[in-house]
């Protein structure tokens, strides 16, 4: 699925092919929370590394978190004039990209569930606002995000 983004002050603009485009997994996070999180969660996307076209480049900045007292080789970009978190790239896995959905312009599919990860570390104040048979976890879920999109008849691969 070919989805455009933006950041909130339009100076950052981009397309990428998602074969992951549902929005259903809630990252509970500290990182997340803290620098994409309306809400107290984040949520990503998973797309094709190859095919992001980028306009307003020199607008992008980049984070490396700290993940147990180490730099993380997870990349999270942002708009450096308006904040906008935009994607997150980690070479380990050079092939894919990871939009924030909370970026993305083109209307995304509804999830028919949504899955809640990391809560182990989300803040005291987030309510969680998980529906009867909605996946909870305090850290990582087993499933990828390629196998729950194959499981829900969602991945795109074309």
């Amino acid at each position: 699925m070919r989805l455009t983004g933006s950041c909130y002050c339009k100076a950052v603009r981009f397309t990428v092919t998602a074969y992951a485009p549902a929005p259903y997994l809630r990252c509970y996070c500290s990182i997340c929370r803290k620098t994409a999180g309306g809400g107290g969660f984040a949520i990503n996307l998973g797309a094709k590394a190859d095919t992001l076209e980028v306009e307003g480049v020199e607008h992008i900045t980049m984070f490396h978190a700290r993940i147990d007292g180490q730099e993380s080789s997870g990349e999270r970009r942002f708009c450096a004039r308006c904040g906008s978190a935009l994607w997150v790239f980690d070479p380990a896995w050079p092939d894919y990209v990871h939009p924030f959905a909370s970026a993305i312009d083109t209307a995304l599919p509804e999830p028919p569930e949504a899955v809640h990860m990391m809560l182990g570390s989300k803040a005291p104040w987030v309510r969680v606002d998980a529906r009867p048979g909605e996946a909870c976890h305090d850290t990582y879920p087993p499933q990828s995000l390629e196998d729950w999109h194959r499981a829900h008849n969602l991945l795109d691969t074309e």
